[in-house]
């Protein structure tokens, strides 16, 4: 792993980092080798394009100042762990929630965290089923979510997750701008209130606009929301 990258990288962002973080980074992305050596987990990048896409990028809320050192996450689709796992890395306090469909990426996630040392609880579910769970509704400080969904459509895999007074972060493109009326609509309807977005560059790529979705949670979910598994996909609720 091109450690210079990463390290000058954080350091640009104003991120905090220590050496046993460097070092968990280069780890996770050998792991990351070895699970796409034998299943497709993630697009196989270039070391650079892994750290600017993957590290330097999950990190974005931190530089940003979104996320308490104690703060209770969900990670919602986390795929091969990106942003939850980055996020730990460089904030191991944090009580995090790796969520996702698929039982091998689960099964990867455990894998992984074991051998970085890392604690975290993992949770193979739809989103919309776990969102229904009396431990999961409602008790998360902040769910984040990248690359999963439309902005309508996030809103609802996510802020069913969220307490009162949290905060849903999505990672979204320059798109974002035709998303933000539905958005807004879906989130009156469950509880929550669009607050804006808010710049995520990652130093040296001028040529991506990445934007963070906030949604601040400012009310109560109904219980008919999330509705069931696949329906805000098809029919979002803006």
């Amino acid at each position: 792993m091109n450690t210079e990258r990463l390290t000058n990288g954080l350091t640009a962002m104003g991120v905090a980092f220590d050496q046993n973080a460097v070092d968990r980074f280069a780890a996770y992305c050998d792991i990351l080798d070895e699970y796409n050596a034998k299943m497709d987990l993630t697009a196989v990048l270039s070391d650079d394009e892994r750290i600017d896409r993957h590290f330097l990028d999950s990190a974005a809320p931190l530089a940003q100042g979104l996320i308490a050192p104690d703060a209770h996450i969900i990670d919602v689709g986390t795929g091969a762990g990106f942003p939850g796992v980055p996020l730990l890395i460089l904030c191991p306090t944090l009580r995090m929630t790796l969520l996702d469909a698929l039982a091998k990426r689960v099964n990867f996630l455990n894998d992984a965290l074991a051998r970085l040392g890392l604690t975290a609880a993992t949770l193979h579910a739809r989103a919309e089923d776990a969102a229904r769970m009396p431990e999961h509704r409602a008790q998360y400080d902040v769910a984040v979510s990248r690359a999963v969904a439309s902005a309508a459509v996030l809103q609802e895999l996510t802020l069913p997750f969220v307490k009162t007074g949290g905060l849903s972060v999505a990672w979204k493109g320059p798109g974002v701008a035709d998303e933000l009326t539905a958005a807004r609509r879906a989130a009156f309807v469950l509880g929550g209130t669009v607050r804006g977005v808010v710049p995520a560059p990652v130093p040296g790529r001028d040529d991506w606009n990445h934007v963070l979705l906030l949604t601040d949670k400012t009310g109560v979910t109904p219980k008919a929301y999330p509705r069931k598994a696949g329906t805000p996909n098809k029919k979002p609720l803006a």
